[in-house]
């Protein structure tokens, strides 16, 4: 069953914004905007750390990524997002409890970022936490309602659990906000499949892999003739 690891999130900008005017002679004025541009570069230098950690991220050069997390973290120790992808690739490498420690701090930084409590829980269902991950995602979603994502995932923790009604109704959920992703019509298809609904459960493999994912096409083809 397919499960989303939340996309790697962009760097945003790191520059405090509304700041006050600073009045005062003209040495005080020229001694602001150096500060001013040294903190432009410290921003930008830690804004260069996280994109070039997505790249990596992207090609799959996790260790690479993490360490430009790691130095952007050191840069700038309140960014939440760098803290998440770093958990993400550490999840990648197959370690969770790092995984989790890092989405922790994501979440005492900013404690309504929605991306860290779907991927907590993805790294929960790997150490098979199900009920803790159950209620990250749902965490999630009470944050974001429209958290595609966070629906599809905890559908299929449900499943793994043998709430299958509980994960036809979340993957119902998922496909509502996201009919382009093949992810909840698999796994609908595999919960409607595990009560007996075989032609339901054909039927989303059908969309599923019409949307491009080869299992669903293959289970058509042996299941559903």
């Amino acid at each position: 069953m397919p499960r989303r690891t939340t996309a790697i999130a962009a760097a945003l900008s790191l520059l405090p914004l509304g700041q006050p005017l600073l009045l005062g002679s003209t040495t005080a004025l020229a001694t602001t905007a150096v500060v001013l541009s040294t903190q432009a570069a410290h921003a930008q230098s830690a804004e260069d750390y996280l994109n070039r950690g997505n790249a990596k991220y992207r090609l799959r050069d996790y260790q690479g990524a993490i360490a430009d997390y790691s130095k952007e973290i050191e840069i700038n120790p309140q960014s939440a997002i760098a803290y998440t992808n770093r958990g993400n690739a550490k999840g990648e490498l197959k370690d969770y409890q790092g995984a989790i420690a890092d989405h922790n701090n994501a979440i005492a930084i900013d404690p309504q970022y929605a991306r860290a409590y779907t991927n907590r829980g993805n790294a929960k269902d790997e150490l098979k936490d199900y009920q803790g991950a159950i209620a990250d995602y749902s965490k999630a979603i009470e944050i974001d309602p429209q958290d595609a994502d966070a629906y599809n995932n905890r559908g299929f923790v449900k499943n793994k659990s043998g709430d299958f009604q509980g994960a036809i109704a979340d993957c119902n959920k998922a496909i509502a906000i996201n009919p382009q992703d093949y992810a909840p019509y698999t796994n609908r298809g595999i919960s409607k499949d595990l009560v007996g609904d075989l032609k339901g459960a054909c039927a989303d493999w059908k969309e599923a892999s019409s949307l491009g994912d080869m299992n669903a096409a293959g289970w058509v083809r042996d299941q559903c003739q």
